[in-house]
């Protein structure tokens, strides 16, 4: 899994893009995110980064939450580790966040740009401590994954749920209008008696781990920390979405998008070149 950031849904719009076609695009509030721990191979069997999102007052955080981040935090338990010579880890010396995530890595700790004193840009490994923005990770035309949890609606029936006709609504049909129907066939499951696996039936609806993929990253704004992502994300204005580059292997190139748009205004179809 690559690095992505943390961020909260603001809405839906819509913007023209440099060639004047109008692009329906999701604003999204990305980072800035705290780096609150570093994962290694050699201390946690895994390579990972922590982030952090949002402030947190630390009147609502509890004890934990606030030595999590904080360098200079007196405790029992920090006193009688540094007493036993047990290190204690680098701390982010932030406000607690209000959100916390892993970003699993598949390979070496990802290099970031960050400015000198003198105004010069280098790239560094991420390391405790840093704040990463959203123009560091992604960058306009890149496609990403959002990753959120859609509305709730709560325990929903057939026609609902799964878009069920239901029972006719003719007066032969006495208060079966919105029922499933008959459920004798899903039980006849190579005679064990037991329903098919994927019987459709109420339940609970939404309320679940959505993951929109391939989508581009349309406009970034820098200043004031959004990013412009064209097509729809799952969730509520205020919910909280994770933005990571997409696994999405069969992406066409730049050269075959152009091409495929040239041949689109020609009127003829053309093949379109997938990366390997």
């Amino acid at each position: 899994m690559a690095l992505g950031l943390l961020g909260l849904k603001v809405g839906m719009t819509q913007i023209f893009d440099a060639e004047g076609k109008l692009a329906p695009v999701t604003v999204i509030e990305l980072g800035p995110c705290n780096v609150l721990q570093i994962r290694t191979p050699e201390r946690d069997k895994y390579s990972a980064v922590q982030l952090g999102f949002k402030d947190k007052a630390r009147r609502k955080a509890i004890r934990a939450e606030r030595g999590h981040v904080a360098e200079e935090f007196v405790s029992k338990r920090r006193e009688g580790l540094k007493q036993a010579g047990v290190k204690i880890l680098e701390k982010a010396d932030c406000e607690p966040q209000r959100y916390i995530q892993e970003f699993r890595l598949d390979g070496k700790m990802p290099a970031i740009k960050i400015k000198e004193d003198d105004g010069t840009e280098k790239d560094a490994p991420i390391e405790v401590g840093f704040v990463i923005y959203a123009d560091q990770v992604f960058k306009e035309g890149q496609h990403v994954d959002l990753i959120g949890t859609s509305k709730g609606r709560g325990y929903s029936g057939v026609m609902k749920r799964h878009n069920f006709h239901g029972m006719p609504a003719a007066h032969g049909a006495k208060k079966v209008h919105r029922q499933p129907g008959s459920t004798s066939s899903m039980a006849s499951n190579r005679g064990s008696g037991r329903p098919k696996k994927g019987h459709k039936a109420a339940g609970q609806f939404g309320n679940a781990q959505i993951t929109i993929r391939n989508l581009v990253v349309v406009k970034i704004d820098k200043e004031n920390n959004l990013l412009l992502v064209r097509g729809a994300c799952p969730g509520p204005n205020g919910g909280l979405i994770t933005v990571r580059p997409t696994n999405k292997k069969d992406i066409p190139t730049e050269e075959a998008r152009a091409k495929a748009e040239l041949a689109k205004k020609k009127g003829k179809g053309v093949k379109v070149e997938k990366k390997k």
